[in-house]
């Protein structure tokens, strides 16, 4: 590859960016990773970590195949799922009912990133840490990024795999319409009184939603959206478990804080584009969600998987066609899901509006008694 430092270029070492690298890797492409910091994994059993997700049996397949699905004793399993609306509404979705093992594992972010990047390092794929992009240019044949410390590395392709306020969509021209919410995520994770059995609980109230995630053990993680955080956050830690106790019906009996709350703000991005001439994003910088189907970080596998399927074996790995059919490929998977969250959100976000309440609480019902369909809906989600 004469001229050129790596096939692929990928900025962002987190989740998506690490296991795009591993897939290209395993597939033959020289792939060099810039991740601004080296993460630190020394202490990776120390505590719990307050960002945790809810990884699909087909991105925990995707993984398995990169051998670097994680040791099973930090994974949580949903089993089941049971939905609250605020007027009585209930739906609840058991794998078992289609013959599955999990709907979902739960896993903290650093527990899978640990064993993506010990997969790297097996793997021998070239990383850069310490040093951040400083600038980005493409022409028609090559892209050509600089790092902070004056390093030039040329590719055939930028991946750009830095997060929601990602660097290489805006170098690369790409705008995104950015629509706020207008709330926060609260995260935190608990030790519970009782066993949680497996089950993922959630609560549509009218202004907020509430996540209760089985962890590994007898904790759970909780995604608590809501407009004004400020007043949950100032409250002590005995004062804090007791409200969020209250908020899930005490379904858990007495929690015990095992992780401090944190807040960050719930924003839908969509990129109007997510290629452009030798660039392409994946994961957060190509899209975010609502948390409350727990799908962004499954939306960024898929992103890898479908990218590396591509150009894995193509004699260009930044050959425009390709971009323009990895984006044409997962434009409908991601639109159908940012419709189908920002739906629900509309939906079950609107406490005075009685109409909206009763539609709302009557279809979970509903729905909960059409065996047939909610059993479609658990194979969907499954992937089988």
């Amino acid at each position: 590859m004469k001229g050129f430092d790596a096939d692929v270029v990928i900025v962002g070492g987190g989740l998506v960016g690490a296991s795009l690298a591993l897939a290209l890797s395993q597939a033959g492409r020289q792939v060099t990773l810039v991740e601004g910091q080296q993460p630190d994994f020394s202490r990776v059993t120390e505590g719990w970590d307050a960002r945790i997700y809810a990884v699909s049996p087909a991105n925990r397949r995707f993984l398995s195949g990169l051998n670097a699905w994680p040791d099973a004793s930090r994974i949580g399993t949903i089993a089941r799922m049971e939905v609250h609306g605020d007027a009585g509404g209930e739906i609840d979705f058991d794998a078992r009912e289609v013959g599955g093992d999990a709907l979902a594992w739960i896993a903290e972010n650093r527990w899978l990133l640990a064993a993506l990047w010990a997969r790297l390092a097996e793997a021998g794929v070239d990383v850069v840490s310490g040093v951040k992009p400083a600038a980005l240019s493409t022409r028609a044949d090559a892209a050509e990024l600089e790092l902070s410390d004056g390093r030039r590395l040329a590719a055939r392709l930028v991946v750009g795999a830095d997060g929601a306020n990602s660097w290489v969509r805006e170098q690369a021209g790409l705008t995104a319409r950015v629509d706020a919410y207008g709330q926060s995520g609260v995260v935190a994770n608990f030790h519970c009184e009782r066993p949680h059995g497996d089950i993922a609980r959630q609560w549509f109230t009218g202004d907020a939603i509430l996540a209760w995630l089985p962890m590994a053990g007898n904790y759970m993680s909780m995604v608590w959206s809501m407009s004004e955080p400020d007043a949950l956050l100032a409250l002590d830690d005995d004062a804090f478990c007791a409200r969020v106790a209250e908020a899930g019906a005490s379904a858990l009996g007495q929690l015990t804080l095992a992780s401090r709350p944190a807040a960050f703000p719930l924003r839908l991005i969509r990129p109007e584009a997510v290629v452009a001439e030798r660039v392409a994003l994946v994961g957060d910088a190509a899209h975010t969600v609502h948390p409350l189907a727990g799908q962004g970080v499954n939306l960024g596998f898929q992103d890898a998987a479908t990218l590396a399927e591509l150009i894995g074996g193509a004699r260009d790995a930044g050959d425009w066609l390709l971009l323009r059919r990895y984006e044409r490929t997962r434009r409908e998977a991601v639109a159908a899901m940012q419709l189908t969250c920002d739906g629900l959100f509309k939906l079950f976000h609107g406490k005075d509006l009685p109409a909206l309440s009763w539609l709302r609480n009557t279809g979970l019902n509903l729905t909960n008694r059409l065996t047939p369909l909610k059993r479609e809906l658990v194979r969907h989600a499954i992937g089988f």
